[in-house]
């Protein structure tokens, strides 16, 4: 059968998003189709503020109404800590850990086999905020993948050679999941595991 061009449309809208396949597009279209106009509206409405009035932190890089984010704007929040990570979906997991220092967004990490390069992401502005000479830490949260471990080396060489003695540089641990088992973790986890150990 035949759908109209705009049911059609609105399939293959869902269609393009991350995660979205056929069926789940098509039970979202249809699902509009029998809400009333007003939801449809309201919903419509939704994405068009999320485009017209979000900005990006001036500051860190993460989403913000304003020209600073409710995180940097926050003057209970710990600002002589920063925490690296690769995107904004990355910080909105570490919020809900209770972390109270501040962010600052990569938008990426260093890929030169797809193109990204140090000018392409968020670095520059990084470096600037640590010559703030009242940082004491600087936590690197880059995903444990090839690409998130070398932005990390990156930003250490290149702590090392602006001469920031001042900056603690800490990486996030990694290991074995809570309710993981041993006998199951491959032999990365493992090592990983063992090098971040702590006294307990």
């Amino acid at each position: 059968m035949q759908l109209p061009k705009s049911l059609q449309s609105l399939i293959e809208h869902f269609e393009s998003l991350p995660g979205i396949g056929t069926k789940t597009a098509e039970r979202l279209a249809f699902y509009f189709v029998r809400a009333s106009a007003q939801e449809a509206k309201s919903f419509a409405q939704s994405l068009i503020s999320v485009k017209e009035e979000l900005r990006l932190c001036k500051l860190c890089g993460n989403i913000s109404e304003g020209e600073l984010c409710k995180v940097c704007a926050d003057e209970s929040r710990d600002k002589n800590v920063i925490c690296v990570v690769e995107n904004i979906m990355n910080l909105v997991a570490l919020e809900k850990t209770g972390y109270e220092g501040v962010y600052h967004v990569l938008h990426g990490v260093l890929n030169p086999v797809s193109g990204v390069n140090v000018e392409d992401i968020s670095l520059d502005s990084l470096f600037t905020r640590l010559t703030n000479p009242s940082f004491i830490e600087l936590i690197l949260a880059t995903n444990p993948t090839m690409e998130g471990e070398s932005t990390a080396l990156y930003i250490k060489r290149k702590i090392d050679q602006l001469g920031l003695n001042n900056v603690k540089l800490t990486r996030i641990g990694r290991g074995i999941p809570t309710g993981g088992d041993i006998e199951f973790a491959d032999k990365t986890t493992l090592d990983n595991a063992l090098q971040g150990r702590r006294d307990f």
